[in-house]
Formats: C-alpha cells, sequence, structure tokens
C-alpha cells in the first residue's frame, strides 16, 4: 500500500516551471526514469535508506510561484526522512536561487537577450544529487550515451529502489550507502566494464566519507581539488559536478582554450555572440562575475 502526503512549495521568483518540465523533457542522461507530463513531474528519489516517490505541479505564477508536492512511499516515510526529501527537491530544482541579480547583469547584455526572454524564470535543474552526477560522469566517459544509459538502469536495478506512484512503478538512483559493500569486480560486472567499475568504487567509497553540506558550500578550490583526487575524475568531471550536482554557479570558466568544457561554451556562445576568440568568451564571462556559470549554463540551455 502507497501512502501519500501532500506538501506546498514556494519558489523564488521568478520561476516558471514550465521551462524546467521543458527542459527535463530533453535532459538524456535521466530520460526515461521520471514522468514529464504537460503540467507536472513525477519522479523518486532515495533518502535515508528510504525510496519516495514525488509529483509536482504548478498552482501559482512565474512572479508568484507555488508548487504543490505530493510524496509516495511504500510505507510512512519517518519525519526526517519527509523533510529530507522536500530538500533535496527544492534543490534538485533550484528553487531558492534568487535569479535578478543575474537578470539585472544579462539585461546589459544585448546579444543575450534572446537567450534571456527565451529562458526567462528557468531555474537551474540539477542532478537529484552530486553522487548521480558523479557517477554518471564516469558511465559516459568514452561511452555513448544510450550505452551509459543502460549502464545506469543495470546500477539503479542492482542497488536502488523503486515505489508505486500514480504514473507507475519508478526507480531512484542509490545513495552511496546502497553500494558500499560492494566491490568494483562486483560494480564492474554490473556495468559491463571493470575500468568504470574501479572509477565508480573510488566515487562511492570518496561520497560515502563525506559532508554534502561541504561540498556545497566549501572553499570552491578545495571542493575542485577534493573531486580530481577521486580516481576516474579529470578536469571536465570535476567541472560537471560542481555545476550540475552541486550548483557552484560561482565557478569560474577554465582558462584553458583546448578544455573541452570551454569548447562546449564556445560552441553554445557562438550561436549568440557571433564567432569568438578564447579571450573574447572570457571576457564575455568576466562580465557576469559569480554568475559565469548560470550564464554558460543559460547559453547550453538555450542550443
Amino acid at each position: 500500500m502507497t501512502t501519500t502526503t501532500t506538501h506546498r512549495l514556494q519558489p523564488t521568483p521568478p520561476f516558471d516551471f514550465a521551462q524546467t518540465l521543458g527542459f527535463l523533457g530533453g535532459f538524456t542522461p535521466t530520460a526515461g526514469e521520471q514522468t514529464v507530463a504537460a503540467q507536472s513531474l513525477t519522479k523518486a528519489v532515495r533518502v535515508q535508506g528510504e525510496t519516495a516517490g514525488f509529483r509536482l505541479r504548478s498552482v501559482g505564477t512565474v512572479q508568484v510561484p507555488e508548487l504543490t508536492c505530493d510524496l509516495f512511499a511504500g510505507a510512512s516515510l519517518l519525519p526526517e526522512a519527509e523533510e529530507a526529501a522536500l530538500k533535496r527537491i527544492r534543490f534538485f530544482l533550484s528553487l531558492d536561487e534568487d535569479l535578478e541579480p543575474f537578470y539585472a547583469v544579462a539585461r546589459q547584455d544585448l546579444p543575450f537577450h534572446g537567450v534571456l526572454q527565451r529562458l526567462y524564470g528557468y531555474h537551474q535543474v540539477k542532478f537529484l544529487t552530486p553522487f548521480e552526477n558523479a557517477c554518471w560522469a564516469i558511465l559516459t566517459q568514452r561511452t555513448p550515451g544510450n550505452v551509459a544509459r543502460g549502464m545506469k538502469r543495470r546500477l539503479v536495478e542492482a542497488y536502488g529502489g523503486s515505489v508505486q506512484t500514480p504514473d507507475g512503478l519508478l526507480w531512484a538512483f542509490p545513495e552511496p550507502a546502497d553500494l558500499a559493500a560492494a566491490t568494483s569486480a562486483e560494480l564492474g560486472e554490473v556495468v559491463g566494464n571493470a575500468r568504470k567499475g574501479e572509477y565508480l568504487n573510488a566515487v562511492v567509497q570518496a561520497f560515502g566519507q563525506t559532508d554534502e553540506r561541504w561540498l556545497r558550500q566549501g572553499p570552491l578550490g578545495e571542493v575542485r581539488t577534493w573531486l580530481r583526487g577521486i580516481h576516474g575524475i579529470g578536469e571536465w568531471s570535476a567541472t560537471f559536478i560542481l555545476l550540475r550536482g552541486l550548483g557552484r554557479m560561482d565557478d569560474p570558466l577554465p582558462q584553458d582554450p583546448d578544455s573541452l568544457f570551454v569548447q562546449e561554451i564556445m560552441n553554445a556562445a557562438s550561436r549568440v555572440y557571433g564567432p569568438l576568440s578564447a579571450d573574447a568568451l572570457q571576457a564575455h564571462a568576466c562580465r557576469y562575475g559569480v554568475w559565469q556559470g548560470y550564464w554558460a549554463h543559460y547559453l547550453r540551455a538555450a542550443a
């Protein structure tokens, strides 16, 4: 029997839930793992060893936003697990981010106006957890997306949890504790790649021994160094996790013009600003100060 509780979430305006749904509808790393409808999102998450489903629907406006959140569980969630699930959802959809300082800079950037108009009210959609983001970074290394998604699905079914929702059975990505006893060889067998098994095991051990609050709020340089110290995590993966798993949008654009991440931003920026040199790209990024991450994310999302 599934139990249901209903909650109200107030995002920081402006917030456009339609933008959230539009982004998730095309976000291939989680394709098939949630139900994205015209006005709702249903997904599952692991919290404190329990699996909870959640369905979000907008009942507000862009300037006065509000979401209803139905939580589903096979048994009543403990109060602390329920609170953790709601906090995880808020962080996942960046509901507490105030975008007005970013928009104030963006309004002075005339070529960027089209991007701003198209994505107005979009708060970054992260991976549900930085741990999932780190595992995905490992799975996609030198691997086609469809193959990586198959690996991820097997990992979820072997170590994650499932919950019945009104939209059917949904699976949640495991927490580090769910994989703590798994060996590199066992993980390699599940995903069909021994080296990735080694890297995944390193990610499991690292994230299982670290406080996520420090990863979100600790000194940026120290967090980046910590990520780079994980076997299998390189520069691109560390930047990817900082931005899309931890929401560290204060991370400045890398200086190396040959960086894969810089090349991706260069390609997206050229659609807005025309052909750019590496120096010109850095100059545009510097105008945004601590909002460089959001500027880069908007460019990529618009592209």
